[in-house]
């Protein structure tokens, strides 16, 4: 099992071209959030910002569009289209697309979560609820044009039909290679596996980011990298890299008591300076 490392990440990274403009560096789009759930999408956006993204876009329901538009202030919220067509207008414009932060569980997210799947050619992060509407229809995933990418931690990943009695890391191969999609398992030494066998584990974060928010700020990183036009397995390598590196950070600071996924994003900063990239 090979380790993420940061000579791995510097190598990996999307190069920032010095005549690129926001269109250079990508176009994403967020669908999430529910009543009750407002910090997820805001979290994953604005992580997607940090990480590069030239444009990012958050739909969720009207409901709660409000709340969050207050909260973005370097992302582009808007209310959820009620029509499908008019969502799937929205995203084919995109580079890539999040499903799931906040989103809640219904009959009605399901259908439209299943519906994107088959629909989108663009690559899409698969995170929380995107992942629990999934769950009863894993085969969706095999099926899909354009590549997915899913972040689930282990109770996720069981109700995808993973099987943690191989552990983790061959859990992980199979999966991967089955579903031809690249898996970041989450935990303690995340596991990232592509769908040919490539598979490293991470080697930085802590348990202070054991924390509601953390992985949609996970999501929302992975997104942007993707966008920008990394592959999957090596935007999901640098991502869980870098997330877990701010982690580090803000629990040298802060404490792994205290540490808040507001505190992630605000050291994804640090953690990019870490690498190097301005040398």
């Amino acid at each position: 099992m090979k380790p993420i490392t940061d000579e791995l990440v510097r190598r990996l990274l999307p190069k920032r071209r010095a005549d690129g403009h926001k269109g250079t560096f990508g176009k994403v789009y967020i669908y999430g959030g529910a009543v009750g759930y407002t910090g997820a999408p805001v979290f994953a956006a604005e992580a997607a910002v940090r990480c590069g993204s030239g444009l990012v876009f958050l739909g969720v329901p009207k409901e709660i569009y409000p709340i969050v538009a207050s909260r973005c202030e370097n992302a582009m919220a808007h209310p959820i289209p009620e029509d499908y067509p008019g969502l799937l207008e929205r995203m084919r414009a995109c580079d890539a697309v999040c499903i799931g932060p906040g989103l809640g569980r219904d009959a009605a997210v399901e259908r439209t979560v299943l519906a994107l799947l088959r629909d989108l050619p663009c690559p899409v992060v698969l995170d929380a609820d995107g992942i629990n509407a999934a769950a009863a229809h894993i085969d969706s995933l095999s099926e899909r044009r354009g590549v997915t990418v899913l972040t689930p931690h282990e109770g996720e990943f069981v109700r995808l039909g993973g099987n943690l009695a191989l552990g983790r890391e061959d859990a992980a191969a199979d999966f991967a290679r089955r579903y031809g999609c690249v898996l970041a398992l989450k935990g303690p030494g995340t596991i990232v596996a592509a769908p040919d066998g490539r598979l490293r584990r991470n080697t930085t974060g802590n348990c202070g980011m054991a924390k509601g928010g953390s992985g949609d700020v996970l999501a929302g990183m992975v997104l942007s990298l993707l966008g920008q036009g990394a592959g999957a397995f090596d935007a999901a390598a640098c991502a869980v890299w870098l997330h877990g590196r701010a982690g580090d950070l803000c629990a040298g600071e802060l404490s792994e008591y205290a540490m808040t996924p507001t505190d992630l994003i605000g050291r994804l900063p640090a953690a990019f300076r870490s690498l190097g990239l301005d040398k």
